[in-house]
C-alpha cells in the first residue's frame, strides 16, 4: 500500500526553512510508520507556508494568519492518516 506524502511550502525569503524543517522531523518521527515522505517546498513569493498531504491542504498561514503549532499539525495529520492513534501527551488536553 502507498503511504501518504505530507508537503511543507515555505517562503524561503522569510527564513522559514529551520521552522518547516523542524516541523518535518517532527513528523517523521511521530508517524514513521503512516507516512511514505515529507517533502519540503521553497517558495519565493512571499509569505508562503503551507501543509498538505497528497494534495489536501491541511494547513495555510495565510488562511489561519499564523504558523500552526506542533501539537495541533501532529492532530491534524492524524486525523488524516490514522484517526484511531493515540498520540500520548499531544493528545492531552490543557488543564482547567
Amino acid at each position: 500500500m502507498l503511504r501518504p506524502n505530507v508537503s511543507i511550502t515555505y517562503c524561503w525569503l522569510c527564513g522559514w526553512l529551520l521552522r518547516a524543517s523542524w516541523m518535518a522531523q517532527e513528523l517523521l518521527t511521530t508517524f514513521a510508520d503512516e507516512l511514505g515522505s515529507v517533502t519540503l517546498v521553497p517558495d519565493k513569493t512571499g509569505g508562503v507556508f503551507e501543509v498538505r498531504l497528497d494534495d489536501k491542504l491541511l494547513w495555510s498561514r495565510k488562511e489561519h494568519g499564523r504558523f500552526p503549532d506542533i501539537k495541533e499539525l501532529k492532530q491534524i495529520v492524524r486525523d488524516e492518516i490514522a484517526p484511531e492513534r493515540d498520540l500520548g501527551h499531544s493528545d492531552a488536553k490543557p488543564a482547567g
